[in-house]
């Protein structure tokens, strides 16, 4: 069965159901989220300073920080490269901008830790 949203949409990859709950896959959101992996791991390098739960930490600050500059804040960067509709340096903006507020709020968290062991 062909509908109009079927046409507009980018491939399904995976179809998953949960009783009466679908999930669909698309192939533009496993894009993103490649972009957002990457993405998430130039902004920790960048920052010099890793997040909790490594890859996955990563990840969910660039998602926010995509989001946030993409959807919240209005910046307009001429000749920012899009793929699959995500602006890459908007992108790398909020996600930097995420890490590097996660670092702010939990520096008084971890700073003043003694280390589990010492030396002789």
């Amino acid at each position: 069965m062909f509908t109009l949203a079927t046409l507009l949409s980018s491939p399904v990859v995976v179809i998953i159901n949960f009783g009466s709950t679908r999930w669909v896959i698309t192939l533009s959101m496993i894009v993103y989220l490649i972009i957002a992996a990457i993405i998430g791991l130039i902004a920790e390098f960048i920052v010099g300073w890793r997040l909790p739960l490594g890859f996955i930490g990563a990840l969910l600050a660039a998602l926010l920080g995509m989001w946030l500059i993409n959807n919240v804040v209005a910046i307009v960067i001429p000749g920012d490269p899009v793929i699959y509709g995500v602006p890459l340096f908007k992108a790398l903006i909020g996600a930097i901008i995420v890490v590097a507020l996660w670092y702010a709020v939990t520096w008084g968290l971890w700073h003043k830790r003694r280390p589990y062991y010492r030396r002789a």
